[in-house]
């Protein structure tokens, strides 16, 4: 039975620990009311589906920053897959390569090779596997956004020209669209998660991002959820439904 591989990146709040920082614990709280995606390892729940949910602050370690800093497009802003700075552009954290090789291996490859492997029993129960990346997103762009444009949508779609076939993206917009929330595709933020071992290489993989503004679940730039919480956890679960029992009838070959 296909299930779909909900990504869940950045939901957490827990530093495990705090060597490195050169700044208070208000501060790196400040940071990290600014950057969670709060809640969305409960709007993307589900009971018959499998959950990859990074246990450890973005602020900590990005598991969606591509490893090496060089390839890393964010890393020009110390917000690669280690942050050293905060949003606001002040250093946060100095890391030797002691402490860097030290935090990718014990929790970033760890969180890379559980999505690897759920992706990996997919392809062999269903000859195909589906993986929805599950973010939320502020309203306000933030001062390291790289779309600083204004009138945000409601929900974004992030696509791979590789890993995301354009029905997926249809149904996707015509889903909320239907329901009267504006999408934007691959705006204000592009991409979806693919393992490494099957990146660019295994079309059998599809991926997708749907990204929720937090204007929809919380009260204004708190992280307190709103009277539209459940409605919109609701939309999220009826989204996923959706979606895997359309995959499951498409056929996917490389």
């Amino acid at each position: 039975m296909l299930k779909t591989i909900l990504h869940i990146p950045h939901s957490s709040t827990h530093v495990p620990l705090k060597d490195g920082y050169i700044v208070s614990d208000d501060i790196l709280d400040q940071e990290i009311l600014k950057l969670t995606d709060w809640y969305t390892d409960d709007l993307f729940s589900s009971e018959s589906d499998m959950i990859i949910k990074a246990e450890f602050s973005r602020i900590f370690c990005d598991p969606e920053r591509f490893s090496d800093d060089e390839q890393e497009l964010m890393a020009q802003f110390g917000m690669g897959v280690l942050y050293t700075k905060s949003d606001n552009g002040e250093t946060i954290r100095n890391v030797s390569t002691e402490l860097r090789n030290r935090i990718l291996n014990d929790y970033y490859w760890p969180h890379h090779s559980q999505l690897a492997n759920a992706v990996r029993n997919q392809l062999e129960e269903n000859g195909k596997a589906l993986i929805i990346d599950g973010h939320s997103f502020p309203n306000i762009p933030l001062n390291r956004s790289l779309d600083k444009s204004p009138n945000r949508p409601d929900f974004n779609i992030g696509t791979d020209a590789f890993h995301t076939r354009p029905e997926l993206t249809e149904y996707s917009q015509s889903f909320f669209n239907d329901k009267g929330y504006s999408v934007g595709i691959d705006w204000p933020y592009a991409g979806s998660i693919v393992p490494i071992e099957f990146y660019q290489k295994e079309k059998k993989v599809q991926s997708i991002m749907l990204e929720i503004n937090r204007k929809l679940y919380l009260k204004g730039l708190t992280n307190e959820k709103s009277d539209n919480y459940l409605q919109i956890k609701n939309v999220v679960a009826e989204f996923c439904k959706g979606m895997k029992i359309y995959f499951d009838s498409l056929k996917i070959t490389n």
